[in-house]
């Protein structure tokens, strides 16, 4: 590589799962790239465990939903002034947006006027096949490529003229060999026979406000009835806090879990789980757990949801399977009554259990589990971009 200094890139990631993406991208430049590569960005735990320091805090930043989003709109603006204040002055050659739509847009326009210089690669796209089809057009005019999770997607965005790259979905691909069920059984002491429901309230603060309750009701009903059921809720680490405090006033004991290595064996020792949805609903399906989805968002977000929204279901594997493998439970449905009693019976059935959890394994398969390295695959699309702006020579 010939220059006077590392290629510079910023990444960008406001929520739990597009950390990750950004910890994982990072790690990959990094492997490729080695002292000819240098970092900045906003992010969460996981990119400050890749040695990226975020200046903007990204928890108040995990929105979704137009009306949820228009109530934090003040602090969004002032992290978005403060995300392009830090490109202004560090001058990244590259900049990589990671999923968010709603933020990273909005950044990349400001990109576009304020440092016109930098690369704009966007990581993961709007589900344009589900709903608003027009943001293909948009994200056409504002960056230069586009990396997708899903080998579906390419075709919506090259018709509007981005250069697109597959580079695969982590979730999907990640190496689950050092899973450990039976280690996690022992550590919260639940025998090999002992039913485990898996309390998962999302990675937003908006969705433990409007999730959790129901979840919390649901398996408060199920331990009544169930006393040898364990409860076990991992909490992911921009909402652990709030998590923890909610958890500690219920009347039962639940294990409270931080980590992925925990989270992962948790899932594969659960006997069922109740998910809200989200990328937490594939990596179950991964680890042949059975699962209950459920989603409540702001009434009116719901109503404007159900006037553009293309596909008849939420979750990933039942677009993929044409049909509802894992039940979804979503606003008013969204309840403990109705929640408790189909978890119910499938913890009293566990040839339900086994039927469902081949039909989620089935459904992976449609979208294309195992194959590459997803990071990798990113980390050279990235590379190319640059390469292609002449600010790598040489590899």
């Amino acid at each position: 590589m010939k220059r006077n200094r590392p290629l510079k890139v910023m990444l960008v990631a406001v929520e739990a799962s597009a950390d990750a993406l950004g910890a994982g991208l990072a790690r990959a430049l990094n492997d490729r790239l080695g002292e000819d590569v240098a970092f900045v960005g906003v992010g969460g735990a996981r990119m400050a465990e890749a040695g990226i320091a975020s200046p903007v805090d990204i928890a108040g930043l995990s929105l979704i939903g137009l009306f949820e989003i228009a109530a934090a709109v003040p602090r969004a603006l002032d992290d978005l002034e403060a995300t392009i204040r830090l490109a202004e002055a560090e001058q990244p050659d590259v900049a990589v947006l990671i999923d968010s739509w709603e933020f990273t847009w909005r950044v990349a326009r400001r990109l576009r006027i304020r440092t016109p210089e930098v690369a704009i690669v966007k990581y993961a796209a709007p589900q344009v096949w589900a709903t608003r089809p027009g943001r293909a057009r948009v994200l056409a005019r504002l960056a230069d490529h586009l990396l997708t999770l899903l080998d579906f997607e390419a075709p919506y965005f090259e018709r509007a003229g981005l250069p697109t790259t597959f580079v695969g979905n982590p979730t999907l691909s990640s190496d689950l060999s050092g899973v450990d069920g039976a280690r996690f059984r022992a550590s919260i002491e639940a025998g090999p026979e002992e039913p485990i429901l898996l309390v998962l309230p999302g990675s937003r603060p908006g969705e433990i406000k409007r999730v959790m309750p129901a979840f919390e009701d649901a398996a408060l009903r199920l331990k009544r009835e169930r006393p040898q059921l364990h409860l076990v809720v991992p909490a992911a680490e921009i909402v652990a806090k709030v998590v923890k405090a909610r958890v500690a006033g219920w009347p039962v004991r639940a294990h409270v879990i931080e980590g992925e290595a925990a989270r992962l064996d948790a899932m594969a020792a659960a006997t069922l789980a109740l998910a809200c949805s989200g990328t937490v609903t594939s990596e179950l399906a991964r680890a042949g757990c059975p699962m209950l989805v459920g989603y409540r968002g702001h009434p009116l977000t719901a109503l404007v949801a159900r006037m553009v929204i293309r596909v008849p279901y939420l979750t990933l594997i039942n677009i993929a399977a044409g049909k509802a493998v894992a039940p979804e439970f979503l606003q008013g449905d969204c309840t403990g009554p109705k929640l408790a009693a189909a978890a119910a019976r499938l913890l009293d059935d566990p040839a339900a259990r086994a039927a469902q959890a081949a039909a989620q394994t089935a459904a992976l398969a449609k979208l294309g589990v195992g194959g590459g390295d997803p990071f990798g695959a990113a980390a050279d699309a990235v590379i190319g971009v640059a390469r292609e702006r002449g600010l790598i020579e040489t590899l």
